[in-house]
């Protein structure tokens, strides 16, 4: 099923192919500007007549003599030098809606070439308590591996947790020299934490400190026994309390295989880049440098330098360092390869911070190298959570702020709220209901943002009831079943059968009505559904898709309070009953794809 947009572009795709020579490249068709000229604008007659030296206005006539428009839009206007406004039709707008609602899919179609995907998110570093920090890759993979999962991709959500790297040495020191096993056992992260920031100090200070730590890390790395053996202590502490918290926030991995599960390839890897040359000797050291094809400038393996004759220096790819030890560059090129091998991925999304985004660029060139280049790589990296200050969101003391913390101050801040709306509930049901609005907010709150920009945390704006947050959208879903349980099941039931049947019977004569102006801004927006779920899939945005359903929640609000639905008027309520059945799916939908739920009352 087309959405308007593109059928509207296939339209005048097949007419640009008949009128020009050769044919300008597409897409021809975006959302008009100013929704008073239209619903879709195209500006192909001004970029062909400005390439053919031709009057573009002439060229626009030209197009919409040829361009199939008056099933679906209103006779196009020529606006300005040459823009074509495309307003659609309301009958066609009405029977969209209809096809829309009695699909299960609600319009949104299945790729035609799924594609395998690895998208790699979360990735905590075992042995240290998830905190703040961890939210936004979290919640963004996870939404991005609902999107792809829905457009019917593969989908491997893959957790590469940190449980092999140099942090890891300094607990191991610690631990064999001032570990308590009775404090393990109470309080684990508390504990591990406590020595990984005493050993950490001793380290900046004292370089045989940092040296022995190392140590540990590579006796860990070539499989000392009591070394592997509080690694396996370590992790299963860790992962128990990782399981807690996913589950928490209903989010789901197919596989979680840290660094350590890497750990017997990395000499193979090493030796398979130097035997290739994309690899050579530094210091004792192994790295992978320039290869001297791409321009300075654009070369990951180099750097600006004003004080070499060239302007540049190197900016080489540790793999191996000179003690024999790996780091998690060669961890990296390794689990690219078994992705490749064993899940035969095809595209590979890593959901990591813009801290990484040179890491990721020298990775992805060497594994272009190492041949791997028919694989799509994709570093999607955000910003920063900031605190009122504007800096990284802290504790009152300085310390990270944890993530279990975090989402307890959520549920309990959406608590109070729900205690005080809803005082006849259970307590259960007030504390069910908090969870689902408190972690919606919270997630709500990040995926709404550009991903690639940093954003101010605030508890009171994340948690209102209007403006763009979760509440605002859940509040809107919770209308509709008000409606409906106000109706009762049977009057809503029949109106559903009513407008099957009456499609069915008269297929070219719509059953839905949208004579009030609002009601066809409603019917609008809900067609605009598909375009912004594709859009957010195809930019790793989910921010697009909580924009739309902003937008949704907005107008459908403005209908809920100038277009009475239980009315005497058969046909129009039956019609308005069904304009909310496809708001609240849709609203329904779009937030589960952001891994937020609906409520049935708020």
């Amino acid at each position: 099923m087309n959405t308007p947009r593109q059928e509207m572009e296939a339209r005048v795709a097949q007419a640009v192919a008949k009128l020009f020579s050769p044919v300008p490249s597409g897409p021809y068709v975006r959302p008009c500007p100013d929704p008073r000229h239209g619903d879709f604008q195209t500006n192909v007659a001004l970029v062909q007549g400005k390439q053919s030296q031709t009057n573009p206005r002439e060229l626009a006539e030209k197009l919409v003599e040829t361009i199939a428009w008056n099933d679906i839009a209103k006779p196009p206007e020529i606006a300005g030098p040459g823009f074509i406004n495309f307003q659609l039709k309301t009958e066609y707008i009405a029977q969209q809606i209809g096809r829309r609602w009695i699909d299960e899919r609600l319009g949104i179609p299945v790729v035609e070439k799924p594609e395998t995907l690895v998208i790699d998110y979360s990735a905590p570093n075992i042995a240290k308590e998830m905190h703040v920090g961890h939210l936004r890759s979290t919640i963004l993979g996870d939404a991005l591996a609902r999107l792809y999962c829905f457009l019917g991709h593969k989908v491997i959500a893959d957790n590469h947790i940190g449980d092999w790297g140099t942090g890891f040495g300094m607990i191991l020191f610690g631990y064999k020299r001032e570990g308590d096993p009775e404090k393990l056992k109470q309080d684990p992260f508390g504990h591990l934490e406590t020595i990984y920031r005493k050993i950490q100090a001793k380290a900046k200070a004292d370089e045989s400190v940092r040296e022995a730590a190392k140590r540990e890390l590579v006796l860990l790395q070539q499989g000392d026994p009591k070394s592997r053996e509080l690694w396996a202590q370590f992790l299963k502490y860790s992962l128990d309390a990782l399981e807690q918290i996913y589950q928490r926030l209903g989010v789901h991995f197919d596989h979680t295989l840290g660094e350590s599960f890497y750990n017997d390839l990395l000499p193979g890897v090493v030796n398979d880049l130097v035997r290739r040359g994309i690899a050579r000797e530094s210091e004792g050291a192994i790295a992978i440098f320039s290869e001297g094809k791409l321009p300075p400038k654009d070369d990951p393996f180099l750097v600006s330098d004003k004080e070499s004759a060239s302007g540049f220096r190197d900016n080489p790819l540790l793999i191996r360092k000179s003690d024999g030890g790996f780091n998690y560059a060669a961890t990296d090129l390794a689990t690219l390869r078994y992705r490749h091998e064993h899940f035969r991925a095809e595209r590979v999304i890593y959901v990591v911070d813009g801290r990484q985004q040179m890491h990721f660029r020298q990775i992805f060139d060497a594994a272009r190298r190492w041949g791997y280049d028919g694989m799509k790589l994709e570093h999607v990296w955000f910003g920063t959570i900031l605190g009122p200050d504007k800096k990284p969101i802290k504790t009152r003391d300085g310390g990270d702020v944890k993530l279990k913390a975090l989402l307890a101050e959520a549920e309990e801040r959406a608590g109070k709220i729900i205690v005080e709306k809803r005082p006849e509930l259970s307590n259960s049901e007030q504390a069910s209901l908090a969870r689902i609005v408190g972690l919606g907010a919270l997630k709500y709150a990040d995926l709404a943002q550009n991903r690639n920009l940093d954003y101010v945390f605030n508890w009171e704006k994340l948690l209102a009831f209007d403006g763009n947050t979760a509440p605002y959208l859940q509040n809107a879903y919770v209308r509709v079943r008000a409606i409906f349980r106000k109706a009762g099941e049977q009057t809503v039931k029949d109106a559903f059968l009513k407008v099957q049947a009456l499609a069915k019977l008269e297929p070219s004569r719509p059953a839905i009505f949208l004579s009030e102006r609002v009601e066809l801004e409603l019917g609008r927006k809900l067609l605009d559904f598909a375009d912004s779920l594709l859009l957010a899939a195809g930019e790793y945005r989910p921010h697009y898709l909580c924009l739309y359903l902003f937008e949704l929640a907005t107008v459908f609000h403005k209908f809920y309070e100038a277009c009475p639905v239980l009315i005497p008027d058969e046909a129009v309520r039956n019609s308005r009953l069904v304009l909310c059945d496809l708001t609240a799916r849709t609203l329904a939908q779009g937030l589960n794809l952001l891994g937020i739920n609906v409520v049935e009352q708020m």
